[in-house]
C-alpha cells in the first residue's frame, strides 16, 4: 500500500473515531449514572416513571428531571446478591465487564484483518494474473520519474553523438518553448528510437529526463493489455490525462511493437481486437493532444517494420532517431563510461579494447568490462588487465572453456588440424582477417575448438573477393581433414552452414554469379535489427531455382579445392602447427610465427561485425 493510500485511511479511521465519540457524548450528555442502591431508593420514593431491563442494564426515565436529567442508567445485578449486601448497609453498584472501547475494538479489529488480508493476499494474486484491482483497473501503470529520481543525463550515453544531437532539441524545448513558437516551429509529436537491441534507448529517453528536469511517465507496451476487454483503451487515456496535468513532462512507451503492431483483416480473431482498440485510442489521443503545451512522446522499438503505418506517418510520429551499433571511436567512449566502476591497470588502452569488440553493442560492452572484473577477481588481481578484457571478449563470442570434456586422443588430432588448417588459411591469404588465438579447449557453444580472427576496424563493404577468401578460410577445416586424413567429419558442420549462407547471398542477392548475370534474385530477409529472419517465397522458376544451386555449388567446390592446395602447399606448417597445439591447447601468431601474415607490408580490410569465430562442432 503506497504512502497516499495510507494516508486516506488513516483519516477515514479518525473521522469515524471522531463520529462515535461525538454521538456517545450526546447520548450521555442528558443520562444519569445511577447505582443499584440509589436507583432502589428512588423506586422506593416513587421517583422513577418507566424502566427497561435488558440482560446487563437497567435504563428508564424519572417522572421528574434530576440534577437536571430526565434519564438514568444503571447497571443491572443479581437481585438476591444485591439483598444481601443492602441488608447489611453495603451500597451496591453494578459494573460490566467491557466498555465501550472494548466494544468498538471488537467490530473495528476484524474489519481491518479483513481488509489486511484482502490487501496483502487477494490483490496481489490478482494482479500477477493481470486482473489488477476493480477500481484501478482503468488506471495507467506508468511510472513517473523526475530529474532526482533517473540520475541519468547526456554525460551518461556515449557512442550515439549523432541521436544526442537531434535529441537535444527536445531538451531544449521544453526548457524554451518561446524560442520555438518566435518562428512558428513546433516540435514533433512523437520521436521513435530505432535501434538494435543493446544500444540505449531506454538510457536516451531517461537522459532527455534528466537533462529538461521534468517528469517522465515510463510504461512498457505490453503492460496496457489485460485480460480485461477496453482497459488498454482507459488506460492510454489515462496516461495522457496524467502527463496534461503534469506538463511540460515526457511519455516514454517502451517496446512500442508490442501495442503498435501492424492491424491486418485477421486483427479482429483470437484476442486481437482489444490490440486493436488500444493502438485506436493511442492514434486518437496522439491527434488531440498539443505538443505546443510541452508533452513530448517518446517511444521505442527493435522492430519498427511491423508498427502499423498510421502510427509513423507524418503528425504522430514525426521523427526517426537510429540508434545503431556503435563505431569504434563510440565503442572506446562507451568503454571509458563503465570503466570507471572498476579498477584498472595504469596505461591501459581502452582503444585496443575498442578495436577487438567490433559489432559490440553499449550493453555487451557494459557486459564485457563486468566478465573482465569477475576474471580479475576470480584470479585474485588488484586490477583489471587487458588479458581480462581478452578473455572476457573470448567468453562473450566463443562461451565459457569446458575443460571438465575430455575427447579421445583420436579426436582431439582431429581438432588440432581441423583448426590449424583454418588458422593456416587465414594467415595466407591477403584480405582475410589476422588471426588472434587458436585453441582446442571446449567451448559452451558446442564447438571442440575455435581459431577466433580480430578485425583491425569497422567494415561497410565487401568485394567479392573477400567473400570468396572467407569461404575458403571457413572450407580450411574440412580440408585439413581431407588431406591428413583423407576422410571427413561432422566437425565443419558449422563452417558449411556459414560457406553455403555466403555462397547463396553472393549469387541470389548481389549478383556475383557469371552463369545467372547481374540479376537480384531474392531481396535481403526481413531482419527485425537483430538475428531474426521471416521466410520469404520464392518468386523465380524452377530452372532458375537449379542455375541457382548449380551456382552455389560451383562457388563452394572452388573454394574447397583452393583450401586443399593452400594446405597440400603448407602440409609441413599444418603438421607443426597441429602438434604445438595438442601440446599447448591454446597459441598465438607470437608462439607459431606461421601464424602471422604473410605479407607484412600489406593493409588487409577486416570484415565487419564481430570478431570471427571458426569451430568445429560437437
Amino acid at each position: 500500500m503506497d504512502r497516499k493510500h495510507t494516508f486516506n485511511v488513516g483519516y477515514f479511521l479518525l473521522a469515524l473515531f471522531l463520529l462515535g465519540a461525538f454521538q456517545t457524548w450526546l447520548a450521555w450528555r442528558d443520562v444519569a449514572q445511577l447505582s443499584h442502591s440509589a436507583l432502589m431508593q428512588m423506586v422506593d420514593e416513587g421517583k422513577v416513571a418507566s424502566v427497561t431491563i435488558t440482560e446487563t442494564t437497567v435504563q428508564g426515565r424519572f417522572k421528574a428531571p434530576f440534577n437536571g436529567k430526565s434519564l438514568f442508567l444503571s447497571t443491572r445485578v443479581d437481585p438476591d446478591a444485591a439483598a444481601a449486601f443492602e441488608k447489611a448497609g453495603v451500597e451496591v453498584t453494578g459494573g460490566s465487564d467491557s466498555n465501550w472501547l472494548s466494544t468498538i475494538l471488537s467490530w473495528v479489529v476484524p474489519m481491518l484483518l479483513f481488509f489486511g488480508v484482502w490487501m496483502f493476499l487477494f490483490r496481489g494474486f490478482a494482479e500477477r494474473q493481470g486482473m489488477g484491482g476493480l477500481i484501478n483497473i482503468g488506471k495507467s501503470k506508468a511510472k513517473v520519474y523526475v530529474e532526482r529520481e533517473t540520475g541519468v543525463s547526456f554525460e551518461d550515453v556515449a557512442g550515439a553523438d549523432e541521436a544526442k544531437l537531434e535529441l537535444m532539441e527536445i531538451v531544449s524545448f521544453l526548457k524554451d518553448k518561446e524560442k520555438y513558437g518566435h518562428l512558428g516551429a513546433r516540435i514533433p509529436k512523437g520521436i521513435l528510437l530505432v535501434g538494435p537491441p543493446g544500444t540505449g534507448k531506454t538510457l536516451m529517453a531517461r537522459a532527455i529526463a534528466g537533462e529538461a528536469g521534468v517528469p517522465f511517465f515510463s510504461i512498457s507496451g505490453s503492460e496496457f493489455v489485460e485480460m480485461f476487454v477496453g482497459v488498454g483503451a482507459a488506460r492510454v487515456r489515462d496516461l495522457f490525462e496524467q502527463a496534461r496535468k503534469a506538463a511540460p513532462c515526457i511519455i516514454f512507451i517502451d517496446e512500442l511493437d508490442a501495442l503498435g503492431r501492424a492491424r491486418t483483416p485477421f486483427s479482429g480473431y483470437g484476442g486481437g481486437d482489444e490490440k486493436e482498440q488500444t493502438l485506436n485510442q493511442l492514434l486518437s489521443e496522439l491527434d488531440g493532444f498539443d505538443p505546443r503545451v510541452g508533452i513530448v512522446l517518446l517511444a521505442a522499438t527493435n522492430r519498427p517494420e511491423i508498427l502499423d503505418p498510421a502510427l509513423t506517418r507524418a503528425g504522430r510520429f514525426d521523427r526517426q532517431v537510429v540508434l545503431d551499433r556503435p563505431d569504434r571511436k563510440g565503442r572506446e567512449a562507451i568503454l571509458r563510461v563503465h570503466m570507471k566502476q572498476v579498477r584498472t591497470e595504469p596505461g591501459l588502452n581502452v582503444g585496443d579494447i575498442a578495436g577487438i569488440t567490433p559489432g559490440f553493442t553499449g550493453a555487451d560492452l557494459a557486459n564485457l568490462v563486468n566478465e573482465a572484473a569477475i576474471f580479475a577477481t576470480r584470479r585474485n588481481a588488484q586490477e583489471v588487465t587487458m588479458a581480462d578484457f581478452t578473455e572476457a571478449v573470448e567468453r562473450i563470442v566463443a562461451g565459457a572453456e569446458r575443460r571438465g570434456r575430455l575427447l579421445r586422443p583420436e579426436e582431439r588430432e582431429r581438432v588440432a588440424y581441423h583448426e590449424m588448417g583454418h588458422a593456416l588459411a587465414a594467415a595466407s591469404l591477403a584480405k582475410t582477417d589476422p588471426v588472434h588465438k587458436v585453441s582446442i579447449i571446449p567451448r559452451s557453444i558446442g564447438a571442440l575448438g575455435y581459431t577466433l580472427q580480430r578485425p583491425t576496424d569497422d567494415r561497410f563493404l565487401i568485394t567479392a573477393s573477400e567473400l570468396k577468401e572467407r569461404m575458403v578460410v571457413l572450407l580450411a577445416g574440412r580440408a585439413a581433414e581431407e588431406v591428413v586424413y583423407d576422410e571427413i567429419s561432422t566437425g565443419a558442420a558449422g563452417d558449411l552452414a556459414k560457406a553455403t549462407d555466403i555462397a547463396r547471398q553472393s549469387v541470389t542477392r548481389f549478383g556475383m554469379s557469371g552463369a545467372l548475370g547481374p540479376a537480384v534474385l531474392e531481396e535481403e530477409k526481413q531482419q527485425w535489427l537483430g538475428d531474426g529472419a521471416c521466410l520469404q517465397p520464392r518468386d523465380y522458376a524452377e530452372a532458375t531455382a537449379r542455375e541457382v544451386d548449380l551456382a552455389v555449388r560451383s562457388m563452394l567446390e572452388e573454394a574447397g579445392a583452393a583450401a586443399r592446395d593452400l594446405l597440400r602447399a603448407r602440409i609441413d606448417d599444418l603438421r607443426a602447427g597441429a602438434r604445438l597445439l595438442m601440446e599447448r591447447e591454446t597459441i598465438t601468431p607470437e608462439d607459431f610465427p606461421p601464424l602471422q601474415r604473410i605479407s607484412e607490408g600489406e593493409v588487409r580490410p577486416p570484415a565487419k561485425g564481430r570478431a570471427a569465430v571458426s569451430s568445429s562442432s560437437s
